[in-house]
């Protein structure tokens, strides 16, 4: 029979004594947050570059993002059965082997100029990080104090930052920079066969470099992971363990239903709006800046712009992860959500650099946003944890359907005036945050541990 003893796999643990953040544990997650970053921001610029290579349109183009964050939908379940059957460092492993796979799918689609081979590569690349995000999103929660979970959670998502930052400067130099001019619809309609399919594969054979290198760092971050044995500290004593959510969770009455806990469910929700508008605009960018009433600059310029948006991100995670340490997460993130809403729609009302500049600061109240929506959706779960952070992952649908909704939108009515649709995400994200200002903070969880 297990003896119920305060159990550090639980958002909401502390112990009688001052629980330390177990820093090595947190190093590794910091890796793994930057490389989700990296890739997932790396679409941004991949997105613009397929769409003149197949002369796509944008409802086309934002196929991308659909079957990119589609699979987290579809692959956030079986993440989560994986995390609770092997614990979060062997889920981490795992996922890290699935997304160099992905990036290694990104050298036969270049070769072959595939539009369809791009996509199954992406899939194969997000079904990765559903793996990864699954586990290292309520890892970090539990390698530290429940107080601050909140706080090392939005850290950890700096060096997220960090890589979606970097991310535009190195895309647009490999791949945007070696690239010819873009042929237009016209050009390419008068090409024939032969000579458009040489095209795509010229121009696509800018990617190839960059994803194998990708993929051998991939591979190794693996590697490392499954060679370090991680010992978070419990205040007592130091136990080398898996952090398996729920562990000996037989030893307790039966836990209720994931979806008796209304703020998993509206957290979701805020996941879903949130991603949605961050990606929707992100994928945008290069686009809405080569817009003649916005700044008119070709996408070898709006690549580099791009890294205000994501450098606000970074910037913001850093500032909003020491305020957090001060200021509870429901009005921070109140003021972020307004701060998001009111930018977009001066870039919605205005043109020129105005517009252009609102849409990028939109980057900096995003920044707190996910983890903060995030820890306020499994606060108190206890052996459900992983079950909740499986639903809010899988809301991670949202960046698919949101930029697929918009990318529909701009054909009809034109790019610009599209954004109304990000604008309205926010409202619900300040209306889910201004409902948790009156909420309780995180209490302590009396729960059993399993060592391994």
């Amino acid at each position: 029979m297990a003896v119920p003893i305060r159990n550090v796999s639980s958002p909401g643990y502390s112990d009688d004594l001052q629980m330390k953040t177990d820093t090595r544990a947190m190093s590794v997650a910091t890796a793994l947050f930057f490389m989700v970053g990296f890739l997932t921001c790396l679409n941004d610029i991949v997105s613009p570059h397929l769409k003149s290579i197949f002369a796509l349109d944008y409802a086309q183009t934002q196929s991308i993002p659909f079957f990119f964050f589609s699979s987290y939908f579809v692959f956030s379940y079986p993440a989560g059965k994986i995390v609770e059957r092997f614990g979060y460092k062997k889920s981490m492993v795992v996922g890290l082997f699935v997304m160099a796979l992905g990036a290694l799918g990104f050298l036969p689609a270049a070769h072959l100029a595939t539009f369809a081979l791009f996509l199954a590569a992406l899939v194969i690349l997000a079904a990765g990080m559903t793996v990864v995000q699954v586990a290292i999103n309520p890892y970090v929660t539990v390698i530290g104090p429940a107080a601050t979970a909140s706080s090392r959670l939005n850290l950890a998502q700096a060096f997220n930052s960090v890589g979606t930052f970097i991310a535009p400067f190195i895309g647009t130099y490999l791949i945007l920079r070696n690239t010819m001019a873009p042929a237009t619809r016209e050009q390419l309609l008068a090409m024939t066969a032969v000579q458009r399919q040489a095209y795509r594969v010229l121009q696509a054979s800018t990617v190839q470099t960059p994803y194998l290198i990708i993929t051998i760092g991939l591979v190794l971050l693996a590697l490392a992971l499954a060679a370090i044995k991680l010992k978070p500290q419990t205040g007592h004593t130091d136990l080398t363990q898996d952090f398996r959510p729920g562990a000996f969770a037989e030893a307790l009455s039966a836990p209720s239903s994931i979806w008796k806990h209304k703020w998993v469910i509206f957290g979701a929700l805020g996941i879903f709006t949130y991603v949605g508008a961050e990606v929707s605009i992100g994928n945008l960018l290069v686009n809405y800046m080569g817009l003649p009433q916005i700044a008119g600059l070709r996408e070898s310029i709006a690549g580099y712009f791009l890294m205000c948006y994501w450098g606000g991100a970074m910037l913001g995670r850093f500032v909003g992860s020491a305020v957090l340490q001060r200021v509870r997460t429901g009005p921070v993130l109140t003021v972020a959500a307004i701060g998001a809403f009111t930018l977009v729609v001066i870039s919605l009302l205005t043109h020129g650099h105005l517009a252009m500049i609102a849409m990028l600061a939109v980057g900096f109240c995003n920044s707190i946003m996910f983890p903060s929506i995030f820890t306020l959706g499994i606060q108190d779960l206890g052996p459900l944890t992983s079950k909740g952070s499986s639903i809010l992952i899988g809301a991670i649908l949202g960046g698919a359907i949101v930029p697929k909704l918009q990318g529909i939108v701009a054909d009809h009515i034109g790019l610009h005036r599209s954004f109304f649709i990000p604008a309205i995400c926010y409202i619900y994200i300040a209306a889910f945050a201004f409902a948790a200002i009156k909420r309780p903070p995180a209490r302590d969880s009396l729960l059993p541990v399993e060592p391994v």
